[in-house]
């Protein structure tokens, strides 16, 4: 198989994998409706960074060592499960607005409260990074997927493809959800969407834990 082919069936495999709903999609869905375009895109950004971590760790061997040791991806599954659980209270906690607004004065009034650039990154980077689902997939891709003949060089570059391409997805994403008219309709009814997302995460710790019960 040539390098081009495997960089399709790549590409292809992560596209349904970044489309697919999940908690990348619910933080910046929650992101989107109690903040503001600048923050989601923050976050998005922070989110495509996290699957650098997956990149490298998949590509020096520890995704393999980290997916075969129970102890370890126990460890990991917990400590992603109670930072979801720490996102999701503050989604389930999401208050229904006093009276609507506009964009400029929803804006002014969630200044305050408005988490900085670096934090809102720091959220996306560490809600991508501790998902345990990216990590079996990064560890599928590179250990089923990718040849093991396949140069370094060439399976680095997949890597930034697939984080650049992530990031672009919840980039656009960020914009779309922030458009004046689905903001609009958000700002009235988000916080629904938002105790919803945080239910989602919620059910998602709730999995990962339940999971390593079984």
């Amino acid at each position: 198989m040539s390098y081009l082919e495997q960089f399709f069936i790549v590409a292809a495999v992560h596209l349904l994998a970044v489309a697919s709903p999940g908690p990348d999609f619910a933080i910046i869905l929650k992101q989107s409706i109690r903040y503001d375009r600048r923050i989601a895109i923050f976050t998005s950004l922070g989110i495509g960074t996290g699957i650098l971590l997956h990149v490298i760790y998949s590509l020096v061997g520890v995704g393999v060592i980290i997916a075969s040791d129970e102890r370890l991806f126990t460890a990991l599954k917990y400590i992603a499960a109670s930072y979801f659980c720490y996102i999701a209270w503050h989604g389930l906690r999401a208050k229904k607005p006093l009276n609507t607004v506009n964009d400029v004065n929803v804006s002014m009034l969630s200044d305050e409260k408005k988490p900085s650039a670096k934090n809102a990154f720091f959220t996306g980077f560490l809600i991508n990074g501790l998902n345990v689902k990216a990590t079996l997939f990064f560890v599928s891709v590179y250990s089923v997927v990718i040849s093991p003949e396949t140069p370094f060089s060439i399976k680095l570059g997949y890597g930034l493809y697939m984080a650049i391409a992530t990031a672009i997805w919840f980039v656009f994403l960020s914009y779309l959800l922030t458009h004046h008219k689905m903001r609009n309709f958000l700002q009235i009814k988000g916080y629904l969407i938002d105790r919803l997302m945080g239910l989602v995460l919620l059910l998602l710790a709730i999995q990962i834990v339940a999971s390593d019960l079984s």
